[in-house]
């Protein structure tokens, strides 16, 4: 892995899992980031997060970013698949295993039940179970950054997450492991996503520790839940936004975010709404909560925030 040198622009980027279509919160996730790439003059980068095959929708990876060209949005460089990239990630875990920051384990869930399922010690009964990796979390071992949004968190990774699987035992490479080695090789300097990855920043910037990376700064904007506060993704309000018809999706959006709708208003296209969207957007009203509801009327999603 080449290890990335601070980047002097802004750059930003979008990562969706191709589990199914957009839904209204990944379009908030996604403009929201776009939007702050084009206030700082950056870039904005989108990744495809395809490393688990079980969870994945045939053709939903495209279906995608048909979506948020509809929307207009494409990536200012060349769209980045991480089931290509398998090497970058051994490559990350052969350093960290060599160096004794990462060791194997066989614990299977159900061992480790007994204790929320929070790994501080092996406790495995099968040697010939399949390993997974994980990264080792010393103890006392308390990560705290400051958000962009939501301010001081802080996170006792040791108590609260244990040691974090890097490799899953059936092989397939874990999220915070990719993540963190795809934003230092893309130069990503800010990380503006969900509020339900919150909890996992702590344990990334751990890993960067480990590799020796640079921390991007992070934004975490509120998660689009439902009326019953599930997330958007599990739930049957997750109506898939319109790619034929952009406009009632945006500006929903747009007030999601804490934006003016009056800047909006009347814009008859695309272009001229994201024109005016990219001109008119101030970082400043971005709610400071983390969780916003989401309800569909005539097909047009609307939120607000609780």
């Amino acid at each position: 892995m080449t290890e990335t040198l601070p980047h002097p622009r802004y750059r930003g980027r979008f990562a969706p899992s191709p589990t199914g279509p957009l839904h209204f919160g990944s379009l908030v996730a996604a403009w929201g980031s776009w939007l702050l790439a084009r206030h700082h003059q950056g870039e904005w980068l989108v990744r495809v997060e395809d490393l688990d095959p079980p969870r994945e929708v045939p053709g939903a990876a495209h279906a995608q970013l048909a979506t948020l060209a509809a929307f207009g949005m494409t990536s200012d460089l060349p769209v980045v698949w991480q089931n290509r990239r398998h090497a970058r990630y051994a490559h990350a875990l052969e350093r960290l295993l060599a160096g004794g920051a990462a060791f194997e384990c066989r614990c299977s869930r159900s061992e480790l039940a007994s204790v929320g399922g929070i790994h501080r010690r092996c406790v495995a009964r099968d040697p010939a179970r399949p390993a997974a990796v994980r990264l080792r979390v010393a103890e006392g071992t308390t990560v705290d950054f400051i958000d962009g949004l939501q301010g001081r968190i802080a996170q006792a990774v040791d108590r609260d997450v244990g040691d974090v699987v890097l490799r899953r035992a059936d092989g397939y490479w874990a999220y915070q492991l990719a993540v963190v080695v795809d934003d230092a090789e893309q130069g990503v300097t800010d990380v503006v996503r969900g509020a339900d990855l919150l909890d996992s920043t702590p344990r990334q910037i751990l890993l960067q520790r480990a590799l020796g990376l640079r921390t991007p700064r992070y934004l975490h904007l509120p998660l689009i839940v439902d009326a019953h506060g599930d997330k958007l993704s599990k739930s049957m309000a997750a109506l898939p936004v319109d790619d034929a018809s952009p406009l009632p999706a945006l500006r929903a959006a747009w007030q999601a975010l804490g934006q003016a709708p009056a800047l909006l208003a009347g814009l008859p296209t695309v272009a001229q709404a994201m024109q005016a969207a990219a001109r008119g957007f101030r970082p400043e009203r971005l709610p400071k909560v983390t969780h916003m509801t989401f309800a569909a009327a005539h097909n047009t999603p609307v939120a607000g925030a609780v």
